[in-house]
């Protein structure tokens, strides 16, 4: 019979069958304190487990000792670092991008009445560590030592206590969590756990893009990139190891080995976090903002670049447009009937072959592309291409790819066995582990931009081929920061080239918030498919990216992938949610221009045209969200993280700082909306109403949203018509005041 699945057999995935040589090793009492070059060192003794659900010392093996380092950061983090003798700290990482304001802090110790205590210069107490004798009652000789644990307690920024996770049990020999631990399999260290001790009622948010509510509490999740397929599961494209939590602090894993974070799931006691890699780096950090935890996250890793302009007017797009006489009679009809319009995006067609990508334009069916984009252009379109990182068998370059190693080797084993990839079957994986390989693939992107080509969109990238060789990297540490590696090439060559540093990107890992934009992925043409959408976006936001799209109606159809119809009111209300986003792309498997939806073309008109008349607000807003914490689509907590119910709305948000929407994701065309504390405006009837309230079924006919300014608020606006962003001045701005003589905007 099989063991009951305690902590050591189902968090940290062992083997129940002890069909693999596995061992689990826990963190002891420290034997010693002591500082060195500012830093505090913690020697932890780690004992091997004996495989059982009482677990208990495997007393006929040695203890193995490790160094425990934990370093302070001005503002306010606090850094664990253990290696278990296999890695040093190091701050050489891409994922790492130290703003100037991250300065090491000197710590110093003290030993008094069984604790040391590491405190500042200023002698604020940043840890102690407990290792007192335990208080022993008569029954001790029958009882494990329950002190035999690391006993640590943390205060990033000198105020709130994070504790590591020492007491998570049931009795001492039956764990839910460990402070500290690692497995070893067949001899070698395989991988590490690290949990620190939650609330009751402690919240939790980020951890990239997840289609799921808004309090993450009760979660166990997968930090795993790959292809979400959709937005309505627990895959996601966008995997990022950061969270945030109720009681005001912020948790970094800085790591990009595949991992598992459970958010009081595991066991409701604990936060606990497992790599596939022995290596444990933390970073905590405090603040008494969310705003103000996100900005020290982003000291850490990189803050976000400002988009251009035009990048913030509507792009148009569907899969796929598939000649230059195509493009060019879609984009004559945007103007002739005055739809703003900004970007027109070619998807998987403008290649010899559909889908066959070659970086090359069909000779065919677009002659000239300088020309077509030069036209393009000169009516006011940029042209958006899309591609991916991967090189196909029959693609022109895969003999060069092969021949100068630009992509994967398979070995020749693997090769005649066939590569284990996904769907796509694509001959290999470009290798951004190597520098001439990134110089090979940006070379491919820069003839393109020199064309004329404005954005690239750097598709996929969450799968690489795992059955594979890479020249820096294994693959099971590549696949995560692949993103960052791919993405960073495609933006520094356009930025190069055009002097505008944009990409338009579906995978994520940290680091990848330094290149925007980043869109959510293959969402379904239904409400479901909304709902996902947004949820993601909030947890997106939270997780120290600013600007964030998605398809608007939706990218695929049901029951039919490609040829399902997209009801009117899903094209309207998604239409009406991308309009109050950080940027707003029409994109999906069939017709996506509004002409083909007759019955409310005028009204998608309307929403065009409001977009453009807010692009100087989101222009504002988005320089603040760039240089602070910020984002565009705010959570709710993100301005009221003590009240409890916006832990738990997901369907509302808030566009920059002073506008508030509430999308409407149903046919009824009725919702609830929550007001939070202040004072709120509707901003199309001019009405006011007191905040931290419900307004309970609220009918909204299909042409408006619930959208609510702050009373006081400055809201600089384009009153003009255009066609696009081109023909702004922007140095003709308005400002409209939300005082008592704003009666409404007029839509």
């Amino acid at each position: 019979m099989k063991p009951t699945n305690y902590h050591l057999f189902d968090f940290l995935d062992f083997d129940v069958d002890l069909q693999r040589n596995e061992s689990l090793w826990k963190a002891c009492k420290p034997t010693a304190v002591y500082e060195r070059n500012g830093d505090i060192y913690i020697n932890v003794p780690f004992q091997k487990q004996v495989l059982a659900n009482d677990m208990a010392a495997d007393e006929t093996v040695p203890r193995e000792d490790y160094t425990l380092i934990i370093r302070q950061y001005e503002p306010k983090i606090l850094r664990l670092f253990i290696g278990f003798g296999e890695e040093d700290i190091s701050d050489s990482s891409v994922m790492l991008q130290y703003s100037s304001c991250v300065k090491k802090v000197p710590l110093k110790v003290a030993f008094n009445n069984g604790e040391w205590a590491v405190t500042d210069p200023d002698s604020i107490t940043r840890v102690i560590i407990n290792v007192k004798e335990p208080e022993l009652d008569r029954w001790s000789s029958l009882q494990p030592d329950p002190q035999e644990t690391l006993d640590i307690r943390l205060f990033p920024d000198g105020k709130r206590e994070i504790r590591l996770a020492a007491y998570d049990h049931f009795s001492p020999p039956r764990y839910d969590a460990l402070p500290i631990a690692f497995c070893k399999c067949d001899g070698k260290k395989d991988r590490a756990t690290v949990s620190f001790e939650c609330k009751p009622d402690e919240c939790f948010a980020g951890t990239g893009e997840r289609f799921a509510k808004m309090d993450l509490s009760g979660q166990t999740l997968f930090l795993k990139n790959q292809d979400g397929q959709g937005v309505n599961n627990r895959r996601t494209y966008k995997n990022i190891p950061f969270y945030v939590s109720s009681r005001m602090y912020g948790a970094f894993y800085h790591t990009c080995a595949h991992s598992k974070l459970s958010l009081a799931g595991m066991s409701t006691r604990s936060v606990q976090f497992m790599a596939d890699y022995a290596l444990l780096d933390v970073f905590l950090i405090g603040g008494d903002s969310i705003e103000e935890i996100i900005h020290g996250y982003r000291d850490l890793t990189g803050f976000p670049s400002m988009p251009p302009l035009w990048s913030f007017g509507v792009w148009m797009s569907r899969m796929t447009y598939f000649s230059a006489d195509e493009v060019n009679g879609i984009c004559d009809r945007l103007r002739k009937e005055n739809y703003p319009c900004d970007v027109i995006h070619l998807d998987t067609g403008w290649f010899k072959t559909d889908w066959l990508c070659e970086w090359k334009f069909n000779e065919d069916r677009f002659p000239d592309p300088e020309g077509f984009i030069r036209g393009l252009k000169e009516k006011g379109f940029r042209v958006s291409l899309w591609q991916l990182p991967y090189v196909a068998e029959d693609a022109e370059q895969i003999d060069e790819a092969r021949k100068n190693h630009y992509i994967c080797t398979l070995t020749k084993q693997q090769a005649s066995e066939g590569s284990n990839f996904s769907a796509l079957d694509y001959a290999g994986t470009i290798d951004f582990t190597d520098p001439k390989a990134t110089e090979w693939y940006e070379g491919l992107l820069r003839n393109l931009l020199n064309m004329g080509v404005a954005v690239i969109k750097t598709d996929f990238g969450e799968n690489i081929h795992m059955d594979a060789i890479y020249k820096g990297m294994k693959p099971e540490l590549l696949n995560n920061i692949y993103a960052v590696l791919y993405q960073k090439a495609a933006y520094e060559v356009t930025k190069e080239v055009t002097g505008e540093g944009i990409i338009w990107a579906r995978a994520a890992w940290t680091g990848c918030q330094r290149y925007p934009l980043h869109w959510g992925g293959d969402s379904c043409s239904s409400w479901d498919g909304m709902a996902g959408s947004l949820k993601g976006g909030l947890h997106f936001g939270l997780s120290g990216f600013a600007f964030w799209s998605h398809d608007v109606p939706g990218f695929h159809t049901l029951p039919n992938f490609m040829n399902s119809i997209v009801r009117d009111d899903v094209y309207v209300r998604w239409t009406q949610f991308g309009v109050f986003s950080s940027h707003i792309r029409y994109h999906g498997t069939n017709k996506r221009e509004p002409w083909h939806y007759p019955n409310i073309a005028l009204i998608v008109k309307r929403w065009w045209k409001l977009r453009y008349k807010l692009i100087p607000y989101i222009l504002r807003e988005s320089e603040k969200a760039i240089k602070g914490g910020g984002t565009i689509v705010q959570a709710l907590v993100f301005h009221h993280p003590d009240d409890r119910i916006c832990w738990h709305i997901d369907d509302e948000y808030y566009f920059g700082d002073d506008f508030l929407v509430a999308p409407v994701m149903n046919s009824e065309n009725r919702r609830d909306v929550y007001l939070p504390e202040g004072n709120w405006v509707d901003f199309f009837s001019g009405e006011r109403i007191d905040g931290n309230q419900w307004l309970k079924d609220l009918e909204v006919p299909l042409e408006l949203m619930p959208v609510y300014v702050r009373h006081g608020a400055e809201i600089p606006v384009y009153l003009d018509d255009v066609n696009c962003t081109d023909e702004m001045d922007l140095s003709k701005t308005t400002t409209i005041k939300i005082d008592e003589t704003f009666n409404g905007m007029e839509l």
